[in-house]
């Protein structure tokens, strides 16, 4: 059955202050996936060792990946990746529209990869949104519109997941839930999906949405002495088979 999972790790520097990428690949590793979505991952800056983090922990998964930068400041690189063991081919990557009248916010992005999962493709959308609700809500329309979840060529089983940075009670959840399930929702296990902060987690700001094509199994966002220390978020994980 496969697995995915999201998970914000924060530039790989953990609740107790240390740098360590090392732990996060473990906390990924423990877990098993077969397609890893990843948020605020540095790439040769300064400020983590110039370590190129997505290329480390895919390199400890033994996994190919795709990397977008939100950011980058000369050749300082930040942003997201998507991870997997499957064949896959990237399709898309590209920037998220900010609040027009906040220009200092922080750049917000965006992947899109096709998997190939029992002979069949499933499209995958990894993102990270903003922290101001207006923001999130133009970033989430444009998630949602022609240019990616109403792209032509996403056809059959989607799965959109990653840091949202808002609740199922805001207006950037109901704008993503008219276009896919949530998958918490769907799951016949009703497990802790609390992912934030990762110590004493009592937010849902991370999550993941299917299409009907998607069977979800369970989804939980795993708690313990090495995910509540690794990052300020859990990872959340599902397991799925295909309908």
């Amino acid at each position: 059955m496969p697995r995915i999972l999201t998970y914000n790790v924060h530039r790989c520097v953990g609740t107790d202050r240390r740098l360590d990428v090392g732990r996060v690949a473990e906390v990924i590793a423990r877990l098993q996936p077969d397609i890893v979505a990843l948020q605020e991952l540095d790439v040769g800056r300064a400020r983590t060792g110039g370590v190129d983090q997505a290329h480390e922990i895919a390199q400890r998964l033994k996994m190919s990946f795709h990397f977008h930068p939100a950011l980058r400041v000369e050749e300082e690189l930040y942003g997201d990746a998507i991870l997997t063991a499957y064949p896959e081919r990237l399709i898309q990557t590209g920037p998220l529209p900010g609040h027009p009248a906040i220009p200092q916010l922080e750049p917000r992005g965006a992947l899109w990869l096709a998997a190939e999962i029992e002979g069949r493709e499933i499209h995958i959308f990894n993102t990270h949104l903003g922290l101001v609700p207006k923001e999130q809500q133009i970033q989430a329309a444009w998630l949602a519109g022609h240019g990616w979840l109403g792209h032509p060529t996403r056809q059959g089983p989607t799965i959109l997941l990653g840091d949202f940075n808002a609740t199922a009670t805001s207006v950037v959840y109901r704008t993503l839930h008219a276009k896919l399930e949530a998958a918490r929702r769907l799951a016949p296990n009703k497990a802790p999906t609390s992912t934030f902060p990762s110590a004493l987690p009592v937010l849902r700001i991370d999550h993941i949405f299917v299409s009907p094509e998607i069977r979800v199994e369970s989804v939980t966002a795993p708690f313990d002495p090495l995910t509540r220390v690794a990052s300020d978020h859990l990872p959340l994980v599902m397991d799925f088979s295909l309908a």
